[in-house]
């Protein structure tokens, strides 16, 4: 099992490491969306007052299946940590939130991704923005010091998904809450889609069935584990906004 979830995770890393470099071929097909970046950033709700005054560099990248930052709640002075933070678009969507006050965290495994995200924060002058190179399964987060997670389309791209929540809930405060935007399935997908290497780095073949997905959840110690909002995308494959609670 631990060879194949390598397997999985390096494939991953490979994909997403050419769409930093600007190589990824990737289509409505796959949840990078499609070649009209902007266009899709729409799509996922966006607003045109978020997008204006992003550098390409960071709408380039726009890989999600949601806006996990407009659903947050996110206050002046609070830490959020960023799951798999990309080039970098939620990290900077929170930061004008937070203020000079807080401070925004962006992991991601890619260390192309890193580069660029932190290439992006320089043009966008981001000084409360901080992007280190990290797998979710094991954070390079220090336990209790962040007020709340998001992330986007990203936690379904792990082989591991009760070592993410468990990381997750580590590093949040008591009281600390949580607002994910991911890909779901209603029901179990076909063992060939499963199997496919594409198909991960679709954001489809790691997809678990939604009912398995919210326990994982609380099976981490999560709280008030609520979903926010659905939105089919093609057959039995949706993108759900779910949010949660550590306990205070």
């Amino acid at each position: 099992m631990a060879k194949k979830n390598e397997k999985i995770k390096q494939h991953v890393k490979k994909h997403y490491a050419e769409l930093a470099k600007g190589t990824s071929c990737c289509d409505v097909s796959t949840c990078c969306g499609p070649s009209s970046r902007t266009s899709y950033a729409k799509m996922i709700d966006y607003s045109d007052e978020e997008l204006k005054g992003l550098p390409d560099s960071v709408i380039g990248t726009v890989a999600g299946c949601g806006n996990p930052t407009a659903l947050a709640g996110l206050r002046e002075g609070e830490v959020v940590l960023d799951l798999g933070s990309g080039g970098g678009i939620d990290a900077f969507l929170a930061a004008k939130k937070v203020g000079s006050k807080g401070k925004v965290i962006g992991v991601d495994m890619t260390e192309e991704m890193i580069q660029l995200a932190k290439k992006n924060a320089e043009k966008m002058k981001a000084d409360n923005v901080e992007f280190r190179l990290g797998e979710l399964e094991n954070l390079p987060v220090e336990d209790g010091t962040v007020d709340v997670i998001v992330s986007n389309c990203v936690i379904n791209l792990s082989p591991d998904k009760d070592k993410v929540f468990s990381e997750a809930f580590r590093v949040l405060k008591p009281g600390g809450r949580m607002l994910i935007s991911d890909i779901v399935t209603k029901g179990e997908l076909p063992s060939e889609i499963r199997e496919n290497l594409e198909m991960w780095a679709a954001c489809v073949a790691g997809a678990l069935d939604e009912k398995v997905y919210l326990q994982k959840i609380m099976n981490a110690g999560f709280e008030k584990v609520e979903v926010v909002a659905k939105n089919y995308f093609m057959g039995m494959v949706l993108s759900l906004k779910v949010r949660a609670y550590k306990p205070s």
